[in-house]
């Protein structure tokens, strides 16, 4: 009966995620509340208190759950893919995405409201783009020793710029619901990185 019942109780706090995932990236977090998730899932809200006792804890599971996510996609590249030019397309085509599904990165959405965060979620969000700005920086060291990409400077700071460029990409292109712009940004980056 008790596994049952945490089975049960775990699949409510995953159900409860995937609707704030997909309010933060559509909304924003301080765009929903808990009496949204409620009504989707026809619970009350202190249901939902039992899961997660305030607003801060679901945005830090959140945060912790997408960047799992992401790193799981980010393992998946490089066991998959051959050099470090086709890793790079894969890693662009996974923000390419979520603008495919009108929605925009969880943690560039949150970068945006980070004065407004709680500690923890600004702690996170920062080790977010971190870990993507190192996995970028190993990338692109890969790919000068494998001679399918090129780059002058530091592989840090290129790395820095290809985050920044995708981030800043969705955010234009999403007013205009608009594949095309994030392209635009994206394909020439690509072509500046080719070998």
């Amino acid at each position: 009966m008790s596994v049952a019942r945490n089975r049960k109780e775990s699949g409510t706090a995953e159900r409860m995620l995937d609707i704030a995932e997909r309010l933060v990236q559509i909304r924003g977090f301080s765009n929903f509340s808990y009496a949204d998730i409620a009504t989707e899932l026809g619970i009350t809200k202190a249901s939902l208190h039992y899961h997660y006792p305030g607003k801060a804890e679901l945005g830090l599971a959140l945060i912790t759950r997408y960047a799992e996510r992401f790193n799981q996609a980010l393992d998946e590249i490089d066991r998959d893919l051959p050099d470090a030019r086709s890793r790079l397309e894969a890693y662009v085509d996974l923000y390419a995405g979520v603008l495919r599904n009108e929605r925009m990165c969880m943690c560039g959405i949150l970068a945006a409201e980070y004065q407004t965060l709680p500690d923890a979620m600004r702690a996170s969000v920062i080790r977010f783009f971190d870990e993507n700005q190192t996995w970028l920086a190993k990338l692109l060291e890969d790919g000068r020793a494998d001679g399918t990409l090129n780059y002058v400077g530091h592989a840090e700071d290129v790395a820095q710029g290809i985050l920044s460029t995708l981030e800043g990409a969705m955010l234009v292109a999403r007013p205009y619901g608009d594949l095309r712009r994030f392209d635009a940004a994206a394909k020439p980056l690509l072509a500046s990185l080719t070998a």
